[in-house]
Parts: structure tokens; sequence; C-alpha cells
């Protein structure tokens, strides 16, 4: 028989001093997201399972935990994205004609880990920008995302960006079920030239050459070059190659500590992005740190099809490759009934002391504050003594 305190698979406990960090991290990152414009909202763990999945695609669906409503006999599901309830949020409680920015944290479930040491339950913050379809939009959520990371302490990153509408203009015209599609993507994220081969066999010529150019299209700004001499001249995929360009320029020009590169096959998320897609790989990390994109068809379900871009990371992940802020340390202070006492502990909390009263019968245990000071009583006057 299983012990009562074991938690599932992949599911943890976060301890006091990793809580703090992941705490003070979340409380910074917020800040960012505030100073360009966002509006935190809060939405429920549950809601109705169609709501939840609104034009993200097989992919989430399979991710998210479902279950049956006791009230209402319907099913709902935990979430394991927040960004569908943000387009909720947009399309019918904000109901706003202009731009809206909206910024989350809260805690997604997973049926499985997306990773080989992932959790089951990240913490996920991010961002949304609804209702701009310029590429402005798309490079204010990569500037927010990369400012984000490096108010976290990671600076020095790799950022990958590409875009679905490649994929999208190579295959217009070629009649494919979802299932042929998915395997399209796999063989493609997969860098299976084999598979993609064989699958491509009875495409359109051009479909076919400029599926298969895509497994040598990653690198640095020549992928661009070499994708623009390469693949078809459509009008879905030139849009896609010089925005992808526009967006580069300006992120090297305002974060030059960040390797831009490419990777034209890289199709995860496939069906949830419409246009711009990037993740961020940050040393340390063996998957992205963070990912984001443009997803215009995020809100169709909910009658608004506003454009939409962000991005989303998990805190924890975040948390276990950046060092702890060094804590101000504490003061230690008796405790007792002495109204003066009480009043001087108040006084100093107040002021943004940390003051750690020792309970009676606890005077020789250690606490997990570092304190290096002391309320001790002088000639009855509450006074503050190094320790």
């Amino acid at each position: 028989m299983l012990s009562a305190w074991l938690l599932p698979e992949r599911i943890a406990d976060v301890l006091p001093a990793q809580a703090r960090h992941i705490e003070e991290l979340r409380r910074a990152l917020l800040d960012v997201t505030r100073r360009y414009g966002c509006e935190l909202v809060m939405p429920p763990l549950l809601e109705h399972l169609e709501s939840l999945l609104s034009g993200t695609g097989r992919e989430l669906s399979l991710k998210t935990f479902k279950l049956v409503d006791q009230l209402s006999g319907r099913t709902l599901g935990v979430r394991a994205d927040t960004t569908p309830q943000a387009a909720r949020i947009d399309a019918h409680l904000l109901n706003r004609v202009g731009v809206t920015r909206l910024c989350y944290s809260g805690p997604v479930l997973h049926t499985k880990p997306s990773g080989l040491h992932a959790t089951r339950e990240p913490l996920q913050f991010g961002a949304e920008i609804f209702g701009h379809a310029g590429l402005e939009a798309d490079l204010e959520v990569l500037d927010m995302a990369l400012d984000c990371l490096r108010r976290g302490g990671i600076s020095h990153v790799t950022l990958d960006i590409g875009d679905a509408r490649i994929v999208r203009g190579l295959l217009a015209g070629v009649v494919l079920d979802e299932q042929g599609i998915d395997a399209v993507v796999q063989a493609l994220a997969g860098k299976d030239a084999a598979t993609l081969k064989s699958i491509c066999a009875d495409f359109p010529a051009e479909a076919r050459d400029g599926l298969q150019a895509l497994l040598r299209l990653y690198g640095g700004a020549e992928v661009l070059d070499a994708a623009q001499r390469t693949l078809p001249v459509r009008p879905l995929i030139q849009a896609a190659l010089n925005d992808l360009r526009w967006l580069a320029e300006h992120v090297a020009q305002a974060h030059p500590e960040a390797s831009v590169g490419f990777d034209l096959a890289d199709l995860g998320g496939y069906a949830y992005y419409s246009g711009t897609r990037f993740a961020v790989y940050a040393p340390g990390s063996s998957d992205a740190l963070l990912r984001g994109g443009r997803y215009d068809e995020v809100g169709a379900v909910f009658g608004r099809n506003r454009p939409a871009v962000g991005f989303s990371m998990d805190l924890k992940e975040l948390a276990a490759l950046t060092p702890a802020i060094k804590q101000a340390a504490a003061i230690r202070a008796p405790w007792a009934e002495d109204a003066s006492l009480r009043a001087a502990v108040r006084a100093l909390r107040e002021a943004g002391e940390t003051v750690a009263c020792v309970l009676p019968g606890h005077e020789h245990e250690g606490q997990e504050f570092d304190c290096d000071r002391e309320l001790v009583s002088v000639a009855g006057q509450w006074v503050l003594r190094t320790l």
C-alpha cells in the first residue's frame, strides 16, 4: 500500500526557500509586464472543456485533465494553458475595441510532462496583446519576453524564430486531412528526411521540394537568404520571410546579448500558431525556457476572432536556472505580552524589516531567516543589538 504522503508522479511540493525565490520572480516579472501596460487577470483553474480548447488543436487536448461537473453534468477541463482563458476574457468580459494587454501567473496542470525532467504542474507566467495585427505587437511581445528573462537573471539567451505561414504556404493546394498534416509536421520537427520524402511522394513538385528544403533551413541570418532563393515565390511565404527578417533586425538592435537564429522546420504548436512563433533557450535548460508567437485564431470560438500574440513560461523552471535573491538579514525578538515589545516589533515590520519572534519553549531552535540583529531591552527601552 502506498504511503499517504506520496504525491503523484511529476507532482511536487515547493518548499520555503524555493517558494520564496519563485514568488520574488513572479513579483519582479509582473512589474516588467506592468511597465509595458499589461493588466493582470486571474482566470479559474476549471472551465468548460470547449472553452479551454478553443482554437488550440489536438495537442492541448491531450494535455488536459477532463472531469464531469457534478452540478451541470457537462465536461470540465483543468487548464493546461492560460492563453485561451485570456482570449475569452478579452472577447467577452472586457469586450474592448482597441488594443488590450493582459498578463497572468498561475498553475496549470498537464496529463503528461512536456519533457524528461518537467513537472506536470508548471507555474505558468505569460502576457498577451489582443487587437493589433501588425508586427509592432509581435516585436513588443518579444521585447517583453526578453526583458522578463533579463529581470529574472538570464540575459545571454538564444532566440529561435520561425513562422507557421511558411508550411501553410507550401501546403496550399495539397489535399491533406488532419492526420496527414500532423504527419508532415512531425517529420519536419524531427528532421526525418526519409519519412518526409515518403509522405510527400505524391505532392506537387513545388510543395514536395519546398518541404524537403525546410529540413536544411536552420542557422543564422543566412537562412532567410537561402529560403528566399529556395522556396516557392508565394505571397504567404514571402510575407513570412520578410516579417522574420524585420523582427530579427529589431531584436538584434535592442538585445545585442541575445543570439538570434532560425529553424524553419521547427513547428512546435503548429496547430496553435497562425504566424510568427519563437522559442528562447538558456544555458542549463534542456528545452525552451519560454515560447510564444502569434495565434490569431484563439478567440474564434468566442465569436471575436481578434489578432493575438503573446508568450508564456514556467516560473518553476526559471527559478531552477537562476540564483535566489539574497535575503535581507532578519531581526530576532523575544516573545512576551509586554505592550512596548509588541509595539516595537510592529513598528519594525511596518518599516519593512523581517522580525522573527522566538516562541516560548523554542529559544534554542534555529531559524530559517538569517538574523544579524536582535531586539533587547535596555533601561526599559527596546533597542536593536548586532549579533
